[in-house]
């Protein structure tokens, strides 16, 4: 159009003007053509554990001592410098002291037990350096070489935990000077000790990682100049004594944090696994999306937050990790299992928005990423600590992260199928056999876009489970549109579906859709 025409036809401008924000704003409301699916034709792509959602107790909650202080915590008086258990060159401004979690809190073991079956790990970086004391009169102060003290009574509280909440025991030993030889060898004078005695009480350790994120070995507790070479070695020692003592356990490894970036105090993923050789029974690591601000003192708007959060580079993290992991599995200890035994949002405790529905997408995105990508057993950090915990620490009151797992727990099953359309931005779809229901599909739909409806295609009725919440950051969420809380007598709340029919559904903005289909006879789920 000349610039003639357009001075005579100012109208006929605005015109096409208006008609074009209205086919924004009409395609940002509705968002992109139905996405078709096929529960009965979907193929069955894997299968994970019957305890895929698991979680960590840290070994310093059990003992009681100085862990990752929470974000409402902020400004309170600090940790003494001398704090004998936070890790070496850490800025004890950053911990703040716990007494011992109570492992027989009724709230705490029924919450858990709605988990069930899980794993539950005993781990972390204090219990590099914690020391098990079986006698009947507990040291007042750990012995040269350590720096926590684990009870005989707090080990049978966390074997009478799992055992009443259907968690089978995952655990790692000391490693530190205390239980090293005059050659600096590793020894197993503790981990025997613990075995035995959990043993007598009644108890069993499922599986047991040698020691925490070796690759850290500073911060782990490790002697001077511990390397690669080091942890084989060890890792050797600890094998055989493994299969002399328990014989059962199932030995994780390396349980390393590392992947493509290595710093200069880290030791080498891939360096760790060629020392270890075929020892190990499953390759283990620990995967975060980053690092919380306590640790990396960065500052983020509200917007950029979110932005972050819910960002598909983010969110395809865990991908990239898996993508390290798996290789080195397959030349280096092919036909091995893959466990994720510690992951959350951030390392250092967890972000400011962990406790909030903002960080169920992240949580119910890395269950379906790493299901489809083949990974076991993922062990969310943690149950009740710090802020990425699934409960509050003060009360065991559940977060938005608490009950989308519990929904996953009750609606997706082991078989993982494919569910028929790829990941695009905005819109991730995951399938499982839906759990107890044979021949019947569970989908989980996550719209991540804050501002755009997605909608899906179904052929056949099913039951809808939508999870919303007025803002991604609030701490309190709603089940169709009824608010998930605790009733009386610390009851869990009816999770009751809504049955939808067959044909389109609409995901509404930042919102999570579970659906199950009951009667769709898939092949796969029978």
């Amino acid at each position: 159009m000349t610039r003639r025409q357009s001075d005579a036809q100012p109208g006929f401008m605005r015109a096409v003007l208006i008609g074009s924000l209205l086919a924004l704003v009409s395609t940002s409301s509705q968002g992109a053509s139905p996405v078709a699916l096929s529960p009965a034709t979907m193929a069955r792509l894997g299968a994970v554990d019957a305890r895929f959602q698991s979680y960590n107790i840290e070994m310093v909650e059990v003992t009681g001592g100085f862990f990752w202080r929470p974000y409402r915590d902020q400004g309170k008086a600090v940790a003494p410098s001398n704090a004998g258990d936070i890790p070496p060159g850490m800025d004890s401004a950053m911990y703040a002291y716990r007494a011992p979690i109570d492992l027989a809190q009724a709230r705490l073991r029924r919450l858990a037990a709605a988990l069930g079956p899980a794993y539950l790990r005993v781990s972390g970086t204090w219990a590099n350096s914690t020391y098990f004391d079986d006698a009947d009169a507990p040291v007042s102060r750990p012995p040269p070489g350590f720096k926590g003290v684990l009870t005989r009574r707090q080990w049978q509280g966390v074997i009478g935990f799992a055992r009443a909440v259907d968690a089978k025991l995952v655990t790692s030993f000391a490693i530190g000077d205390g239980v090293r030889d005059a050659r600096g060898v590793w020894t197993p004078t503790q981990a025997e000790r613990l075995i035995d005695a959990t043993r007598a009480l009644g108890g069993e350790i499922a599986a047991a990682e040698f020691m925490n994120e070796p690759d850290l070995p500073a911060l782990g507790g490790a002697p001077r100049f511990y390397d690669a070479a080091s942890f084989g070695r060890d890792v050797a020692v600890f094998r055989s004594f493994l299969e002399r003592a328990s014989a059962k356990t199932i030995l994780l490894g390396p349980g390393s944090i590392g992947a493509e970036t290595v710093s200069n105090d880290m030791l080498d993923s891939k360096d760790l696994l060629k020392a270890a050789g075929d020892a190990f029974d499953v390759v283990s690591y620990h995967h975060y999306g980053g690092i919380s601000p306590r640790c990396s003192h960065a500052t983020l708007s509200a917007a950029a937050r979110d932005r972050q959060a819910l960002s598909e580079d983010r969110l395809s993290g865990a991908d990239r990790a898996q993508s390290f992991y798996a290789p080195l599995r397959d030349a280096l200890a092919p036909g091995k299992p893959l466990w994720i035994t510690e992951t959350a949002d951030a390392a250092c405790g967890g972000n400011p928005w962990d406790s909030t529905f903002l960080d169920s997408f992240r949580y119910l995105d890395l269950l379906g990423r790493m299901a489809r990508r083949g990974v076991e057993v993922v062990m969310h950090n943690t149950l009740a600590a710090s802020d990425y915990g699934l409960l509050d620490e003060r009360d065991f009151t559940p977060r938005p992260d608490y009950w989308a797992a519990l929904l996953w727990r009750r609606l997706m099953g082991t078989t993982v199928l494919e569910a028929g359309a790829p990941l695009v931005r905005g819109l991730h779809l995951y399938a499982h056999c839906l759990r107890g229901r044979p021949g019947g599909v569970a989908l989980l739909a996550i719209n991540l876009d804050r501002t755009t409806a997605q909608s899906l295609e179904l052929p056949m009725p099913a039951v809808r489970y939508m999870l919303t919440a007025d803002h991604l950051t609030d701490a309190r969420i709603r089940l169709n549109g009824r608010a998930l809380a605790l009733g009386a007598d610390d009851g869990l709340p009816p999770l009751d579906g809504e049955a939808v029919a067959a044909g389109g559904i609409e995901l509404p903005p930042a919102t999570i859709v579970f659906l199950a289909t009951t009667d769709v006879e898939n092949p796969a789920c029978r």
